[in-house]
């Protein structure tokens, strides 16, 4: 989970990376000109920033070396070029990476994600799904970058869904898994944590789908 600043003047890239860091778990600023992307950056904390290079009233080299005097944020530049004059320029202007148009955004948001483990702006251990963070060292959980507070029981839930998605559990194996074996209780506690763990992560708990006769699983779809 990290903040993410998307600076692009093309809509439709700057919608499609969006969706992509969001996937990822991250929360997205955009701006559509280097202009707006310096008052972004002025007001909120990045973590990273994703730069094209054409841009109107600011180009990314200019942003990109306004940006290195406020923050040491990993950046990721865009560039429809692929000349090694660009690339040197971009480098000696504290790029950390580049894309070049037409680019993969699984393979941006791969580049992203490698990025900030080794900036350390995030946890090595978080699992990322929809706009839940998990932080298995801390327990922590977050929705779109604010943390909430879950029940033990919750947060074990929570995480046995997240580090399986797609995976159908039965409410007896969510039983044993989560209370165990000799817990006396029956498959309604099951139901009971659910429906709170639900109501806790708001429209996110719509991640969490019951199936009919079978159980339930986590389920993430964009």
């Amino acid at each position: 989970m990290a903040n993410i600043l998307i600076v692009e003047d093309e809509k439709n890239m700057r919608d499609i990376i969006a969706t992509y860091m969001q996937r990822g778990g991250h929360t997205c600023f955009t701006a559509d000109d280097g202009v707006d992307a310096l008052m972004v950056l002025k007001n909120n904390p990045m973590d990273l920033m994703i730069l094209d290079v054409m841009m109107p009233h600011l180009d990314g080299f200019s942003v990109c070396k306004m940006a290195r005097e406020m923050s040491n944020m990993p950046i990721i530049m865009l560039t429809a070029k692929s000349g090694e004059n660009d690339k040197l320029k971009g480098y000696e202007h504290g790029v950390d990476d580049y894309m070049t148009k037409p680019f993969s955004p699984k393979v941006l948001l791969a580049k992203t994600n490698a990025l900030l483990r080794r900036s350390s702006s995030v946890p090595l251990d978080a699992l990322n799904l929809g706009k839940i963070t998990v932080v298995p060292s801390s327990h922590k959980v977050f929705i779109d970058g604010k943390e909430i507070t879950l029940t033990h029981k919750e947060y074990e839930l929570l995480y046995l869904f997240m580090a399986n998605p797609g995976q159908i559990f039965t409410r007896d194996q969510l039983l044993n898994r989560i209370w165990g074996y000799d817990f006396g209780g029956t498959t309604r506690t099951v139901d009971t944590h659910i429906k709170t763990l639900r109501q806790k992560l708001g429209d996110e708990g719509r991640h969490i789908v019951t199936l009919i006769r079978s159980g339930y699983k986590f389920e993430v779809t964009v």
